[in-house]
């Protein structure tokens, strides 16, 4: 028998992993947590006004946005490079073997699967706490996957133009000029400017384990319960990730890339630039000397294999194992069902900008610091680490969501409507059904982030890898920590590789439902 799921269903149906979150954490809830978490909500429109602590906050904020910003700009310059490297269309122009891209992408891979705190945590191991571990810890994956995505996009260029341009005569210099940098300048565009506010979340979230910024402040609130001058920060982020979205979205302006791209070229490399060496200044006024020497702070691995055996023997791996996985999966259900079905439910526009604020703030709130939220009502689990973490990344979903909805026209949504359809069906029928190939393909990708994210709210949440990787760092177990972040480098490929296989699976096959047997 066979069972046909509509895309448009496929991409709401997980949102019933609710139920059983929803019961859970129910039962483990305790009264005593509730007046603290009823506190943190009227605190966000009683914010502290402190001097002090505005300060505080100002100065925090500052750090976390100068890091972002460093890191985001190498990451896009290396991520250029990086994708070229690894792009089989390069080879072909400079006429070398393209193995070589194949070996590049195996290697930039690790990087790439290894989450920006693991990064984190073991340089502040071997170097101590250093301003320059925040950025380096950002830049090493970000660059990584910023290449991928370049590569990907480069290979998918006709091949025939660029034949046609080499055999006018043109330089191999000038073939990537005039072949490639009209392709890609868009993406970099695009994906570079949209990994500015993934930098700033990461920032966020390494600051949170001790890394400094914004991040730090919000620990030192919540453990205080100081929750007024904890909605002081976040307001502050609010407010920031606001601004740059004005300004990435003017600097994004397609009309000046059509009418001129070597002028929207020249803009975007003056803004990089401008930027990195801005921060760069302002994160030394600042008093952070991101130059300063490196020291290595030496360990002992005592390499003896029957012990190292023993260790790893003692590891509960399936639990483990079981556990990241479980959470990847409720929280890549949470994250890619409500945004859709919240907008069905209030397809209203007068509820548009009230939307709009909800998935910023659940995109500016660090999932590890909204687990520690939960966890002031309710104890440790899988599902309390799920739901922090299918929470931030909802707010992520609903935005993409929202920008591809918007710039549908309204068509078949006003004929939908035109013969007695609610707002509510009309909206599923007449917009999403139209779009929910593109956003099952981009929930695949998010997917992957999710997993690579376990590892931070497993740190705190007390469950999965990411928790065993905090142990073995605090017992100075450093045959558990290399044995642990290879497992989970391991994990993190097989799900980039299955959710590959979907995504293709999805821009091949143009019917309207994915088939099931059963």
């Amino acid at each position: 028998m066979r069972i046909i799921i509509a895309k448009p269903i496929l991409a709401i149906l997980p949102v019933f992993v609710l139920i059983p979150i929803t019961l859970q954490i129910t039962k483990d809830i305790h009264m005593g947590g509730l007046y603290n978490i009823t506190k943190f909500i009227i605190s966000a429109v009683n914010p502290s006004i402190n001097q002090s602590i505005i300060r505080s906050s100002l100065n925090g904020i500052q750090v976390t946005l100068f890091i972002a910003i460093i890191s985001w700009s190498l990451s896009v310059v290396f991520g250029i490079m990086l994708g070229l490297l690894s792009s089989d269309i390069f080879y072909k122009i400079i006429d070398i073997n393209p193995k070589l891209s194949k070996a590049i992408k195996i290697i930039l891979s690790i990087p790439r699967a290894t989450h920006e705190l693991i990064w984190g945590l073991l340089l502040l191991q071997f170097f101590g706490l250093k301003p320059w571990i925040a950025i380096v810890s950002i830049v090493i994956p970000y660059s990584c996957l910023m290449a991928r995505v370049f590569s990907e996009q480069i290979n998918q260029i006709d091949i025939t133009t660029i034949i046609a341009i080499k055999h006018n005569g043109a330089s191999k210099f000038g073939v990537l000029i005039t072949a490639l940098l009209p392709k890609i300048i868009p993406l970099i565009s695009s994906y570079g400017y949209y990994r500015l506010e993934c930098a700033i979340r990461g920032a966020t979230a390494l600051g949170i384990f001790g890394l400094g910024g914004i991040g730090t402040e919000l620990q030192l609130t919540i453990q205080s319960l100081e929750f007024r001058d904890m909605w002081t920060s976040l307001w502050l982020l609010f407010i920031t990730i606001i601004i740059l979205e004005k300004i990435v979205h003017s600097l994004q302006s397609p009309n000046l890339y059509q009418n001129n791209i070597g002028l929207y070229s020249l803009l975007n490399i003056i803004v990089l630039i401008s930027s990195l060496i801005i921060s760069i200044i302002m994160l030394q006024k600042l008093g952070l000397d991101i130059f300063s020497p490196i020291k290595f702070h030496s360990f002992n691995f005592d390499y003896n294999q029957k012990i190292i055996i023993k260790n790893m023997s003692n590891l509960p791996w399936i639990k483990l194992f079981f556990e990241t996985i479980s959470m990847t999966v409720l929280s890549s259900s949470i994250a890619i069902s409500v945004p859709p079905l919240l907008l069905m439910i209030l397809p209203f526009r007068s509820l548009s900008f009230l939307i709009d604020i909800i998935f910023i703030f659940f995109r500016v709130i660090p999932s590890p610091l909204l687990l520690l939220l939960l966890l002031l009502c309710t104890t440790p689990s899988i599902y309390v680490a799920a739901l922090a973490l299918g929470i931030q990344n909802l707010g992520v979903m609903g935005r993409i969501l929202k920008e591809n909805i918007a710039k549908l026209d309204n068509c078949k949504y006003s004929a939908i409507r035109s013969v007695g359809a609610s707002s509510s069906i009309g909206w599923f029928y007449g917009k999403f059904c139209s779009i929910s190939n593109n956003y099952l393909t981009y929930s695949a990708y998010r997917s992957d982030v999710i997993l690579r994210e376990t590892i931070v709210v497993g740190a705190i949440g007390g469950v999965g890898l990411g928790w065993q990787l905090r142990e073995s760092l605090s017992s100075f177990a450093w045959d558990e920590v290399l044995m642990i972040t290879m497992a989970f480098i391991l994990i993190t490929l097989i799900g980039e590789a299955l959710s590959r296989q979907f995504q293709n699976y999805l821009k091949k096959t143009n019917e309207q439902g994915l088939t099931v047997k059963t």
